[in-house]
């Protein structure tokens, strides 16, 4: 751990609560005195870690030996998920001083604390990491931690325990503070959005959640300012959900739907028979009512054991029926401790690549398409995400990139444009006004 007045640096992987975590730790340790520094000078490196898929992991080792070859004076501390899943190898690593796994990592909160490797007790129901800026010019807004889904290739579970939730009042805190500070896009997140409520006293879920802050803060920033949701199980999309974001003044026409598969069969393997292609298929048609045009992501894995080419050729054909407008695609990774880890009917590396090839191709087109229609629109609004070559993202999760029209765009400030073109997959745009 670090004592009064040295310096630091934070190293993040993964996700977006990751990051959000790193940010609330580099606040809390700027708070307590230490100082900030590069991480070739720093002397402490606190690297939050994950361990989403085998790659995730090799990668970090391979990132952990470089920092140290580029500082060897460092003590490096490790947090996150990797750092629970692989402690004991992590800790063997050069530099490597302490491993605080993520149960854990709310203590990291308090860095001159004088407390033992191993004797933080375990998280409180919602751990108390929160933010006040940081340099992302769309930033998260962590509202749940854990799942207790056990899909049966995720690590996630046994890394960040059971699913928890912030209060409503400190969500809604949070987001008057970075709103007041100049941010205007907050991403509501969370490890598993479906589990929002669980451990609050009352009838809470996300979309409840999701009136409340409509409520308190639409009179001020509708128009103004925007939520945007992240990645939603599709068991959460039903009646309220159609019927929330229909009379939402703030949140953005986008969807990410972490949808893994769209083959019935795979997805009962994957412990994720809760939902099936024909119901997203059905809400999708209902939000179309509400949002004409919206963007549509999804997260999917190709290759989980036992999948067949049959098995394959059904997704792919239940995904050409959705309007998707991107998507993440992965080959199936194979993680310790997971009930698919030990499942037979492993799929070769090779067509599970040859499969993801292929998904990623269609999405392609249909990402084209969308961007086209886009580009030949009248009006956007975009976040600018950088100053010096203004260029951010669109309310329907498009990158835009502005050509003309006016100068000196602030970071973080929501801008009309109009569309005037189309570069590779980006937009490029006309600013008209900048709208706050």
């Amino acid at each position: 751990m670090p004592a009064p007045g040295q310096s630091f640096a934070v190293l993040s992987f993964g996700c977006r609560i990751n990051r959000y975590e790193s940010q609330a730790l580099r606040e809390a340790w700027l708070a307590a005195g230490l100082t900030e520094a590069g991480p070739e000078r720093a002397e402490v490196l606190l690297v939050n870690t994950c361990a989403v898929t085998g790659k995730a992991v090799a990668d970090l080792r391979q990132a952990l030996r470089q920092a140290a070859r580029a500082n060897p004076a460092a003590s490096i501390v490790l947090t996150g998920c990797a750092a629970t899943v692989a402690g004991a190898e992590l800790a063997g690593l050069p530099g490597v001083v302490r491993v605080v796994p993520q149960a854990e990592k709310a203590g990291l909160l308090a860095p001159l604390d004088p407390i033992a490797p191993g004797g933080r007790p375990a998280a409180p129901a919602f751990a108390p990491f929160a933010v006040s800026g940081g340099d992302r010019s769309r930033p998260v807004l962590k509202i749940e931690d854990g799942c207790d889904q056990f899909c049966a290739y995720c690590v996630v579970p046994l890394a960040r325990g059971p699913a928890v939730s912030r209060e409503p009042g400190d969500v809604l805190a949070e987001a008057q503070r970075l709103l007041g500070a100049g941010f205007r896009e907050l991403v509501l997140s969370g490890i598993n959005l479906r589990a929002y409520g669980r451990g609050l006293a009352g009838r809470w879920n996300l979309w409840r959640l999701l009136a409340f802050l409509e409520e308190r803060l639409a009179p001020e920033w509708a128009g103004r300012a925007r939520l945007r949701l992240s990645s939603l199980d599709p068991a959460q999309l039903g009646e309220e959900a159609l019927q929330t974001m229909a009379a939402s003044a703030l949140v953005c026409p986008h969807l990410h739907l972490s949808l893994q598969s769209l083959s019935p069969g795979v997805l009962s393997r994957m412990n994720r028979s809760h939902y099936g292609p024909q119901g997203i298929e059905d809400f999708l048609a209902g939000l179309a009512r509400a949002w004409p045009l919206f963007g549509l992501g999804a997260d999917l894995l190709t290759g989980f054991p036992g999948e067949t080419e049959a098995e394959f050729a059904e997704g792919l054909a239940n995904a050409r029926r959705l309007p998707l407008t991107y998507a993440h695609v992965f080959p199936y990774s194979r993680r310790p401790g997971t009930a698919a880890a030990a499942m037979a009917g492993q799929v070769p590396e090779a067509v599970k690549t040859a499969r993801a090839a292929t998904l990623r191709r269609l999405v392609r087109e249909r990402r084209g398409s969308f961007l086209r229609r886009l580009a030949a629109g009248p009006e956007l609004t975009v976040v600018i995400e950088n100053r010096a070559e203004p260029r951010g993202v669109c309310q329907f999760y498009a990158p835009c990139e502005l050509a003309g029209g006016m100068e000196r765009l602030p970071a973080r400030s929501l801008v009309r444009v109009r569309p005037v073109g189309l570069r590779g997959a980006t937009i490029t745009a006309e600013a008209l006004e900048v709208v706050a």
